[in-house]
């Protein structure tokens, strides 16, 4: 057994593709989101043990239940991804209402902050002690879209909280790493296949890629050794646009 993972948005898409990959390689799993129904079909396609924690990672009890409830099951937490994460309008900055630059916040950065304080609270007391963190970055974290501003400035914020987790784990034996998504086949990227916006004004159909390319990515991040780490990685359709993007 490689251990027990924890994977938030892990009812649909790179989640719920991440989570198949890693039982696959001999991982207990822990899925987490919102909809019940659709992490129950999740567990179900695992080759091994799993469990589904409907939960809101923008909300402290939820995701002190969360832990709880996967230590209670396997006894401890030797990775976190954290997946999940939402969008906003794809609207200019002043037609975005507070509301929803907050929503993007709450789940992308906030929800990311809380996994991982409840990781590092577990990891660091366990025996033996110590644990890997995987947070979803997404190629925005480096390079953004037109009118994406809630979402990419989250992205950017999580490129630094990476960087503080790996920095402050050293010493506890907890290692994070970022995984930089481009275009991976979800509901989230559909509208890519008929055609998005691009920074010179037109719209034009972009490639994607299949989700299992993004979960065999996590699986090797996730199979190194303590004494290894992967800070960045950048998993992208080959034919996007983001290369030279703007």
């Amino acid at each position: 057994m490689e251990g027990v993972a924890i994977i938030t948005g892990g009812g649909t898409g790179i989640g719920r593709a991440s989570a198949v990959a890693l039982s696959s390689h001999g991982w207990s799993v822990v899925v987490t989101g919102r909809r019940e129904p659709a992490l129950a079909d999740t567990v179900a396609q695992l080759d091994g043990p799993g469990l589904a924690v409907a939960a809101d990672v923008s909300q402290p009890d939820d995701v002190d239940r969360l832990f709880s409830e996967a230590a209670q099951r396997f006894g401890r937490v030797d990775l976190l991804f954290n997946n999940a994460g939402i969008g906003a309008p794809p609207v200019p900055v002043d037609e975005l209402t507070v509301e929803q630059w907050r929503a993007v916040v709450d789940v992308n950065l906030t929800g990311a902050f809380l996994c991982a304080r409840a990781a590092f609270a577990r990891m660091r007391n366990q025996d033996p002690a110590g644990g890997r963190i995987i947070n979803n970055g997404s190629v925005s974290a480096t390079t953004p879209r037109p009118f994406s501003a809630p979402y990419t400035a989250t992205k950017h914020a999580i490129t630094g909280l990476t960087k503080s987790l790996s920095l402050d784990g050293r010493a506890l034996g907890i290692t994070c790493g970022q995984i930089d998504i481009g275009n991976a086949a979800t509901e989230m990227t559909e509208p890519m296949s008929d055609g998005i916006l691009q920074p010179d004004g037109s719209v034009r159909p972009e490639a994607r890629m299949a989700v299992e390319d993004v979960a065999r990515a996590v699986v090797y991040m996730a199979s190194l050794p303590p004494e290894a780490n992967v800070l960045t990685m950048t998993v992208m359709a080959n034919r996007m646009p983001f290369v030279g993007r703007g």
